[in-house]
């Protein structure tokens, strides 16, 4: 399509689809279009254009965005241009401050964004670019409109050099942002200090809009610099709690006045919620700087400022009533113990006066849950590691926690069953729904509650017996299901949760005998409600008690069920007189009884059998334990009795979800792990325990031979197939394995088969069948290692190919999916089908030979099954969908190891296909995909290097090895770029990146530098050229140190000796470039 939007008037209908049309197919238009402009040579005229004539700021957008996509491309434009358009910028908006704020936002964008790309660019001796802070200084000098431009620039620039461009070099992104650190990053966070001192120095009029918006500004400006990444840690934001601010040394006197706390703190008290809020988070970042910043008597001094601040914030909480504030308040005091030791909070003098304001605060918030709850987290954090840090405190000063501890605990307990009224009647959202939150919350109280644990158990026996008085009543009363009932069975829910909590707290806590005989009183009755409920089945059930039940059970489990523990525990002493258990022999019959009780009747109820069935599994990894599992009655009626009459969650009735159907697999799993402590060789056994199965495929059969219930016979594989990767995934010995494929060979895998023929357009009936044979693929535990005169290896093979031919043939024919249907309903069978492969070739339990010998096609079918799936894919998805790329790569790389002719006999196309995907997945984040990048690399450049070497020594008997290699060479004497650009990468990857596999990037490096010196010795002339000339010569030596003593072969000691030398390379050339004065910036990319 020819670049139509040629006019003024043209060019505003394009932003009117892009920016506010709702038409789907006129907006991807206008997106085809926009790309179409940044390509055209008018495009820098046509965004003048719309700056200058534009009737809306719509068309100020779209010049802005097509500027700022300018910019951002791999080849700059030349410096003067770059310079024209900031400076073409900096005029309009001066001289039109008053534009649409995300007008101002997207062209401050574009001047950040040729700021940071240009930082190292001279002319005429000058760095041109770093003169911004001059020209935002000017704008500081105007009007509030111009000062609030200026600041936002600044703002924009340090958001812009901390952000990582991951399509760059990030040893450039760090040089630039190491540099802006140095030169510019405090003058600017100087400069928005003082201006916030002028804003307190005057009366603030906040009904002033432009005034509060220079505030809000500067705040964002503050924030944004403290948030810098100093060191190049890249933090993770998710992990709030673990931050440190590394802020640098030359700060330190910043720091150190007392009036830069005061300033926020100042300005927390005097600025409206919005405001004051950016203030609060500032705040955090300063109490997160790093320790070292200070001496020991300073870091006490700043210390104690931090916790007047505190004492004053919650003197006067009026201002605590906006969740903003609360919430980053509550940040702000988890971070002070983060930073702090327990023994420097209780050495500041008003700690005793903070410590009661701060249980009080935390107290009042957990009274009231409704409100913030996410930031209640932080609150629990800061008790959990003051309650953590108590054994530890060599001071002498009280810490006063066991005064404050117990009442936090009590507040939770108290709050949380006062809630349940509240959610019932006037039918709120329950927290007990949201269980990732309620286990946190959990978490971290069993912590707390450990502190003087007397008070604790006392408290929830009390409200235990209390509350399950009053539910038996209730049971009793003629009245049936009502509120009161649903309120009663809320608040036992809780209780259960709160006693596993404080019983999984032993493990966190110095415990003592009493403790374990107060967890006896408490276990003894959950033990006795969970017989209450049971004996209620099925009328009276209810599904949040039962979770927070095998909640309970999971850290009864973890805490006093195991090896670890003495039999004696004080736990049982109670127990055994009250329940009669009276060891953990006991406790594991209890729960084998209740979790064959749940499966009989929450068949229904998908998040009861799941956590039931997860703690089942659980329960069978431990040998000791499976041993005592084995005796047990209940364990061995499930062995016997594994059937949809017992157990209504293997039924394939309409009324369950095929998603459902995915805990079948963990069921399987810890049933056959049971099955296998006794097993031995009795195959008698393994039939008994398989004929559930055996019957429901010859129904299957059945009902295929004869084509009715199409839609029963769908769900019943797609239960068989979960059912059987269950199994085959705890078989580990050979012995039974082997019973496991006489069972589905002959007779059942071609069932499979002509499953994946049907409903090959269905991933959820493919799915779990693929992912089943992919299984039965691993040698896992060298089980598929068949006796020397068994064919059962090639036969699994043959299985294998056949279904991995068919799915692929099939999937092909679907033609092309949408964005949102490729992955589902192509690449993840895709996926699986090269997992499978892989495991089979590099199982080590096929000669392949064998098949070209017999004139047996099963293996060339698979491989070329695997081309034609590979050529439906685009690079780009093989490398963004994950699940994708750790099976293609690893599966390459068994094929270049040991099927090298296969490799080379592909058509030139596909081979360059395959050439490219090695070379874009070496720069990939994922270690997995680049480390099997090199491995691949590494056998085709051995392959091609051993038979350039062997030419002109050709003895007849190896021809055909001859005619492969020689195709080989060819091919890349067509395509020579292909191995020079993946020499440029892996040169780029050891110079400039953060090289996380160096190892295995080293192997292939030494045989394309021996493949191609010449292009080896452009990249290295390259690399010098770059450098002023004192480096040179450093560098030079630096090259020469690299190939010093390696020899012109790949033997494994050369190899070993280049790798060595590649490791002080990489640490000499990284010192050479470190020092001022390095390389321009354009040059600092060996790729380009």
């Amino acid at each position: 399509m020819a670049l139509h939007f040629q006019s003024l008037a043209e060019l505003e209908v394009l932003c009117t689809h892009l920016y506010v049309g709702t038409d789907l197919t006129q907006r991807i238009e206008a997106e085809k279009a926009l790309l179409e402009l940044i390509d055209s040579p008018e495009c820098l005229s046509k965004c003048q254009l719309l700056l200058e004539q534009g009737t809306t700021s719509y068309a100020q957008l779209l010049a802005a965005t097509c500027l700022s996509k300018l910019i951002s491309r791999d080849c700059p434009l030349p410096v003067e241009q770059r310079i024209d358009i900031r400076n073409y910028i900096l005029n309009y908006v001066a001289s039109q401050p008053k534009l649409a704020p995300f007008v101002i936002q997207a062209l401050v964008q574009v001047i950040a964004k040729i700021t940071k790309v240009g930082w190292f660019e001279v002319e005429k001796d000058q760095f041109v670019f770093r003169e911004i802070i001059a020209d935002v200084k000017k704008f500081l000098q105007g009007s509030v409109e111009h000062c609030i431009i200026g600041v936002i620039m600044l703002s924009e620039l340090t958001q812009e050099v901390n952000l990582v461009d991951y399509s760059r070099p990030s040893a450039k992104h760090r040089k630039i942002a190491t540099s802006f650190r140095d030169t510019s990053l405090k003058d600017i966070l100087m400069l928005a200090c003082s201006l916030l001192k002028g804003v307190l120095a005057k009366p603030l009029n906040l009904q002033d809009q432009y005034q509060q918006n220079l505030v809000l500004q500067v705040l964002k400006l503050v924030l944004n610099c403290l948030n810098f990444d100093f060191i190049g840690s890249s933090a993770d934001e998710s992990a709030d709690d673990l931050c440190t601010v590394q802020i640098p040394t030359t700060w330190r006197t910043i720091f150190l006045e007392p009036e830069t706390l005061d300033l926020f703190f100042n300005l927390y008290h005097s600025l409206p919620p919005l405001l004051s809020q950016l203030a609060l988070s500032c705040l955090v970042q300063f109490a997160s700087t790093r320790r070292s910043l200070f001496s020991s008597p300073e870091r006490a001094k700043y210390l104690g400022n931090l916790i007047k601040g505190v004492k004053r914030i919650l003197e006067n909480p009026q201002g605590l009533s906006d969740p903003g504030n609360y919430h980053e308040f509550c940040r702000f005091l988890a971070r002070l113990k983060t930073n702090y030791q327990l023994g420097e909070l209780v050495m500041v003098k008003e700690y005793p006066e903070v410590i009661r304001l701060i249980a009080n605060f935390t107290i009042t918030s957990l009274q009231h849950w409704e409100f913030a709850p996410n930031s209640v987290h932080y609150l629990l954090t800061l008790w959990q590691r003051m309650v953590a840090s108590v054994p530890f405190v060599k001071s002498t000063e009280p810490h006063l926690l066991d005064t404050y501890a117990p009442e936090i605990t009590k507040a939770f307990i108290t709050s949380r069953l006062e809630s349940v009224a509240i959610v019932v009647r006037d039918n709120l959202d329950d927290p007990l729904d949201d269980t990732a939150t309620v286990f946190q919350q959990l978490e971290q109280l069993c912590t707390v509650s450990r502190c003087e644990y007397e008070k604790t158990c006392t408290l929830l026996v009390q409200l235990f017996d209390q509350n399950a008085q009053n539910y038996q009543k209730l049971l009793h009363s003629a009245s049936g299901r009502t509120v009161d009932m649903a309120i009663q069975e809320g608040r036992l829910a809780w209780l259960v949760y709160l006693v596993g909590t404080v019983v999984g707290g032993r493990l966190t806590y110095t415990s003592t005998d009493e403790h374990d005989a107060m967890d006896g009183e408490l276990s003894c009755r959950v033990f006795q409600l969970i017989s209450l409920m049971d004996t209620g089945l099925p009328q009276c059930s209810n599904e949040k008690i039962e979770l927070a039940i095998l909640w309970f059970l999971d850290q009864f489990r973890k805490t006093y069920v195991g090896d670890q523990l003495q039999r004696t525990s004080k736990v049982y002493a109670r127990m055994s007189e009250v329940l009669g258990i009276t060891d953990d022999n006991h406790v594991l019959e209890t729960f084998m009884t209740k979790i064959v009780t749940n499966l009989k009747y929450w068949g229904r109820c998908e998040p009861v059998i799941s956590r039931t069935l997860q703690f089942l599994n659980d329960l069978s990894v431990g040998y000791i334990l499976l041993k005592k599992l084995v005796k047990i009655d209940a364990v061995k009626f499930m062995l016997k009795n594994h059937t949809s009459e017992h157990f209504p969650f293997l039924g394939i009735s309409d009324s369950y979800s095929l998603s459902d159907f995915r805990c079948r697999t963990t069921f399987y799993t810890a049933l056959t792990r049971l099955l296998m402590v006794d097993l031995g060789e009795d195959e008698d056994e393994f039939e008994n325990f398989m004929l559930p199965l055996t019957v429901s495929f010859e129904t299957v059969l059945h009902i295929f031979n004869n084509n009715f219930k199409q839609e029963d016979v769908k769900r019943m594989l797609i239960g068989l197939a979960r059912d059987l990767r269950g199994i085959a995934f705890a078989l580990n010995t050979k012995t039974s394995y082997t019973m496991l494929f006489d069972w589905m060979y002959p007779t059942y895998l071609p069932i499979l088969q002509r499953a994946i023929e049907r409903w090959y357009g269905e991933p959820v009936c493919t799915t779990p069948i693929l992912k089943l044979m992919a299984e039965l693929m691993q040698n896992r535990s060298q089980r598929l290692n068949f006796d020397v005169s068994s064919p059962n290896g090639i036969l699994l093979f043959r299985e294998a190919s056949k279904m991995i031919c068919t799915y692929g043939n099939q999937i092909l024919s679907l033609g092309s999916l949408s964005k949102d249907q490729i992955y589902p309903m192509k690449l993840k069978g895709i996926s699986i089908c090269y997992s499978a492969l892989k495991s089979a070739l590099c199982g080590n339990y096929v000669s392949f030979g064998v098949f070209k010998l017999y004139g047996d096609n099963h293996f060339d079918n698979v491989l070329q099954a695997f081309v034609k799936m590979l050529l439906s894919v685009s690079h780009n998805d093989l490398l963004q969908y994950r699940k994708l790329s750790q099976s293609y790569y690893p599966l390459l790389e068994c094929l270049t190891q040991d099927h090298m002719s296969f490799i080379t006999n592909l058509e030139p196309p596909v081979l360059l296909y395959v050439l490219t995907s090695i070379s874009e997945g070496l720069t990939t984040l994922d270690t997995v995909v680049s480390s099997s990048c090199c491995t691949s690399l590494d056998y085709i450049v051995t392959y091609l290097f051993k038979h350039i070497a062997k030419e002109g020594k050709k003895p007849l008997r190896c021809r055909e090895a001859t005619q492969a290699g020689q195709r080989l060479l060819h091919f890349m004497q067509q395509n020579p770029d292909v191995l020079q650009q993946m020499m440029s990468v892996l040169m780029n990857t050891i110079i400039f990146e953060d090289c996380r596999n160096q190892w295995s990037v080293s192997r292939p490096l030494l045989g394309l530098i021996l493949l191609n010196e010449k292009h080896f010795s452009e990249l290295r002339a390259g690399l010098m050229n770059s450098q002023p000339l004192p480096k040179r010569e450093v560098l030079a030596q630096c090259f020469r140190n690299l190939m010093e003593g390696v020899e012109q072969n790949l033997s494994v000691k050369n190899r070993d000796r280049f790798t060595q030398n590649l490791s002080v390379f990489r640490r000499d050339v990284a010192e050479a470039l470190r020092s001022d004065g390095s390389a321009e910036p354009g040059s600092l990319d060996m790729m380009s």
